[in-house]
């Protein structure tokens, strides 16, 4: 029986990507936070996931069963955040959504490594026989 990694590993894989990139940019949007008409950017999670990202941009397949989130797709998917209010310096950074997001986004992509290490450790134990 062949072992197909991508399919053992599922969509949790696409979504440390996807954690991963909302981190840089949760991490510029904190360290942009005094640069005067910074607008801030976010991830919209609802349109990856409803895969209207995938309409727009052509998806890399390994093989035609699978397909990966690329990095074009994540791209796509960053748009600019409406500011709850605005401010004097036209930046429309808040600090605290933003670091409540990135504590956030931090936990979420702590347990997708979680669970794609219990995979991998099954995965391991099972060409072991255990």
């Amino acid at each position: 029986m062949a072992l197909n990694i991508d399919k053992a590993l599922g969509v949790h894989q696409d979504a440390l990507l996807l954690f991963e990139r909302r981190t840089q940019l949760l991490a510029e949007n904190i360290a942009n936070a005094d640069t005067p008409n910074y607008k801030s950017r976010d991830i919209d999670f609802n349109r990856v996931l409803n895969g209207e990202v995938s309409k727009q941009v052509t998806l890399q397949a390994s093989q035609p069963a699978h397909i990966s989130l690329t990095q074009s797709a994540l791209d796509a998917s960053i748009e600019y955040r409406v500011p709850d209010q605005s401010s004097a310096d036209g930046s429309t950074v808040n600090m605290e959504q933003e670091q409540a997001a990135f504590a956030d986004n931090t936990v979420r992509y702590q347990t997708t490594l979680t669970i794609l290490t219990r995979r991998l450790g099954g995965i391991a134990n099972a060409f072991r026989g255990e």
